[in-house]
């Protein structure tokens, strides 16, 4: 725990730092969202072994929600993050049963939900209600600094997770249960339930970055907030750093990110090229992330 309190210090100061000493908050602010995603997806996936090819579902959820609440209540913007996060929740737990499949079942009934979503909120017929294929504006509350220290909250809350699952006797269940779930239920765990909290929480995470990212560009369409590019990276993101540690997912998507935004968006071709290249030499060589390097060495890494 005193390694968690320490890397949450160390990202508190980075990213309340970087704003002077980079001019672009904009990039920062979304670094700060894939980063949290990518943690959002390791709790799941590092941690059960289910792997969410509609994580996306999650996010778009909680920022459709918390617009909404800004259009239609007189709730303090936060109140409506954390209602946004809340929403996203809730659909996990509408989409439970989802989890009595695995593997592949999993990840491709999960991607189907999440595009279920869009097409619901993306409907012309429902334009009164989500705007339909027009998006929302919700300019009223447009406040990118707020908006930016509020990511920054987030990510440390997404970590923190991280990092008690790492840690607690509740990570620890669900490491078993991912290993083997027959043994873990015959040990006492009760691996429906181990598997559901996982489940909700990593989708409220999805959830409050959703509702913070809807808050910090005000102006949205639905396929801004359901590209599939989301999940994508997410899981690149997480795979790349490694999961099942803290750590991993934020190595991978500040070093990806970084990446993309040097040559993705200038010479999108170039990216895609070299994304490919290191995604094959990941699974061949490093399938356990960049940080099973040092777990080679019997390095300990959080």
């Amino acid at each position: 725990m005193r390694a968690g309190a320490i890397l949450l210090a160390v990202l508190a100061a980075v990213f309340l730092v970087a704003p002077h000493l980079y001019g672009n908050q904009s990039l920062l602010f979304t670094m700060m969202a894939f980063i949290v995603l990518a943690q959002g997806l390791n709790l799941l996936y590092g941690f059960t072994g289910y792997l969410p090819f509609g994580y996306v579902g999650f996010f778009g959820s909680g920022a459709y929600a918390t617009s909404l609440l800004v259009m239609h209540t007189h709730l303090p913007v936060l109140a409506c993050v954390v209602g946004g996060g809340l929403a996203a929740a809730l659909i996990g737990l509408v989409l439970g049963p989802l989890l009595r499949l695995s593997g592949a079942y999993f990840s491709i009934a999960n991607l189907a939900a999440s595009q279920i979503i869009y097409f619901v909120v993306s409907n012309p017929n429902l334009a009164s209600i989500t705007g339909g294929p027009y998006g929302l504006k919700i300019e009223q509350v447009y406040n990118p600094q707020a908006s930016y220290y509020c990511m920054l909250a987030v990510l440390l809350i997404a970590c923190a997770l991280a990092a008690y699952f790492r840690t607690s006797g509740f990570g620890m269940a669900l490491r078993a249960v991912k290993q083997d779930p027959v043994s873990a239920a015959m040990a006492g765990i009760d691996v429906v339930r181990m598997r559901l909290a996982a489940w909700l929480v990593s989708a409220f995470v999805a959830g409050l970055a959703g509702g913070v990212y809807a808050w910090g560009i005000s102006v949205f369409y639905p396929d801004a907030v359901f590209t599939l590019q989301f999940s994508v990276f997410a899981i690149v993101f997480a795979l790349f750093g490694g999961v099942g540690t803290v750590i991993g997912p934020i190595v991978g998507a500040s070093l990806l990110y970084t990446l993309y935004s040097v040559i993705g968006i200038s010479t999108p071709q170039y990216f895609q090229f070299i994304y490919g290249g290191l995604i094959v030499l990941l699974v061949l060589f490093l399938p356990g992330g960049l940080l099973s390097l040092l777990q080679r060495r019997g390095i300990h890494v959080f």
